[in-house]
């Protein structure tokens, strides 16, 4: 089998899924397909450490798939590299393989969230940043902690680089989104193989908090909130149509 997601026919999908997957997350299963390729299953699973809720909710898989599929063809003409190559089903695509690092990227347009649990008093709720902050956090169990820049650096982190890739990637899905609000966003970023940094998860609102125009959430927020599916499902289906209009 060739190396290039171009070379891997649908007969050789269903051979690679017959076998146990070579990563499992909460969110996605992933198989390799030689060195720099892989094919991603989502899970269609949402979790919110906060809020003490962990569910399956079906229909999120095929929503989130939706909306990255957009959102990873807006990135590309924008000049944002991504690990997406193309869908194989409704909750499959293949990608580049690359290694997770075990951190993340998070992009701040809007004091919520975690900047006003964590650090009461320094932003009102609903502060709007300008320019946009941008944080890494450590990816750990049962919730991401905060990390240093200096430490990354030291671990050989570009960290400059990726800072200026999530700042592109917010400029690019703010300007594809209006008139939404996208609030905050988080991304893994990691290197390609010719050195450079790469958007290597999926972008969805499980990863987003965005705004309708009325400052309703169309994001993993009504999960918080206690939302049940139907709700969920709804929503998400707003915010996928707006974006495909978009386009």
């Amino acid at each position: 089998m060739g190396d290039s997601v171009h070379d891997v026919a649908v007969e050789d999908l269903a051979q690679i899924q017959a076998r146990e997957p070579d990563v499992v997350g909460r969110s996605k299963r992933v198989w390799r397909i030689g060195e720099d390729t892989c094919l991603i299953e989502l899970v269609p699973s949402l979790r919110s450490f906060t809020y003490d809720r962990d569910e399956l909710i079906e229909s999120t898989g095929s929503l989130r798939m939706d909306f990255y599929e957009l959102a990873a063809q807006q990135l590309a003409e924008a000049g944002v590299r991504t690990a997406f190559r193309r869908r194989t089903g409704p909750i499959g695509y293949l990608a580049d393989y690359r290694p997770a690092p075990p951190f993340e990227v998070i992009v701040k347009n809007v004091a919520t969230g975690s900047t006003t649990r964590k650090y009461p008093g320094l932003f009102a709720e609903g502060h709007r940043f300008d320019p946009p902050v941008v944080k890494f956090d450590f990816r750990i169990d049962p919730e991401d902690q905060p990390i240093g820049e200096d430490y990354l650096r030291a671990a050989g982190v570009p960290v400059a680089a990726f800072h200026d890739l999530a700042l592109r990637c917010n400029a690019a899905l703010r300007d594809w989104m209006v008139p939404l609000d996208l609030w905050d966003f988080c991304l893994v970023v990691a290197v390609d193989t010719g050195g450079e940094p790469t958007v290597i998860s999926e972008v969805s609102p499980d990863c987003m908090r965005v705004r309708d125009q009325h400052g309703n959430p169309l994001d993993k927020d009504l999960f918080r909130a206690g939302d049940g599916a139907d709700v969920i499902t709804q929503r998400w289906q707003e915010l996928i149509a707006h974006v495909r209009d978009a386009r």
